[in-house]
């Protein structure tokens, strides 16, 4: 996984002479700022040389200045990374929009850039083939696993998720060769979801790990989807892996139903079109949607 520039600095700070780190200060104190300045400019915010920030641009992986600005620009336009959007007890409304969305897009990028694509392929391959679905999570992570289930069964496959822990045991143990298991948890480490991933493997199906890091969950996989986010660096940050997890459903429903071909899609707008017009049938619908 390539690192953002800003993250990069980060990393590299404790690294850094005492000179380029008032460099890397300097640029994380205000990054924008740093795009519409040159080498001069930089030095002179910093107290140091301009030899001293052409060193730092080389510290941190950069073979000059201008180079420096390109990645940092390319940084800038997927939000300011998590080390820049921590939420303080003063902000106000505007400082909250622009933090959080910055959190959550920076975190989403790196889900996108560490995903294993061919792990992704094979889950998608797993899923298509599937006779039903059994989708297991406990907290945000129940909250993938419900969307999931309204996503799936659109393309004519059976589908459950239950929110009881006993009920998800149960279906587990009652799953078949032709039942795939998907199995949520951010830490991989939630109890009663691995005791369901373990019991759908001892009943003969096969299971889909997703969550945010190897450990006692993905061993009980056929297949592993590690989907890291930056994850809680304060108490007002939100839970970035449950926005991670429902678009990682998204790829997976989405290869679902281009694997399942024409027939599939045809009956999917059918029911959109339907849809549609059932809401424009009926205004109480469509007020409460």
């Amino acid at each position: 996984m390539s690192a953002t520039l800003l993250d990069a600095i980060v990393d590299a700070q404790p690294d850094l002479r005492p000179s380029e780190r008032k460099v890397a200060d300097a640029v994380l104190a205000d990054p924008a700022a740093v795009l519409n300045t040159g080498m001069a400019g930089l030095a002179a915010a910093a107290g140091v040389s301009e030899p001293t920030v052409m060193r730092f641009c080389n510290a941190v992986g950069c073979s000059g200045f201008q180079a420096f600005k390109l990645r940092l620009a390319q940084t800038l336009a997927l939000g300011i990374p998590v080390t820049q959007s921590a939420v303080g007890v003063h902000d106000g409304p505007a400082d909250l929009v622009e933090k959080l969305f910055d959190h959550s897009i920076s975190s989403l990028d790196r889900t996108r850039r560490s995903l294993d694509r061919d792990a992704i392929a094979a889950a998608i391959d797993l899923l298509a083939q599937a006779d039903e679905l059994l989708f297991v999570g406990f907290g945000a992570s129940g909250i993938v696993a419900l969307d999931a289930q309204q996503r799936f069964p659109m393309f004519g496959v059976p589908c459950q998720a239950p929110v009881d822990a006993h009920q998800q045991f149960m279906a587990a143990v009652l799953a078949g060769p032709g039942t795939v298991t998907v199995a949520i948890s951010h830490t991989g480490h939630t109890a009663e979801t691995l005791r369901a991933a373990r019991a759908a493997r001892e009943a003969g199906g096969r299971v889909v790990a997703l969550t945010g890091q190897e450990g006692p969950l993905t061993e009980l996989a056929d297949v592993a989807l590690l989907v890291r986010t930056f994850e809680d660096t304060d108490a007002y940050t939100p839970t970035v892996s449950r926005l991670a997890g429902l678009v990682v459903i998204d790829v997976l429903a989405t290869g679902v139903l281009l694997r399942h071909g024409e027939p599939a899609l045809t009956r999917l707008t059918a029911m959109k079109e339907r849809l549609a017009a059932m809401r424009a049938a009926d205004p109480g619908t469509a007020r409460s949607t």
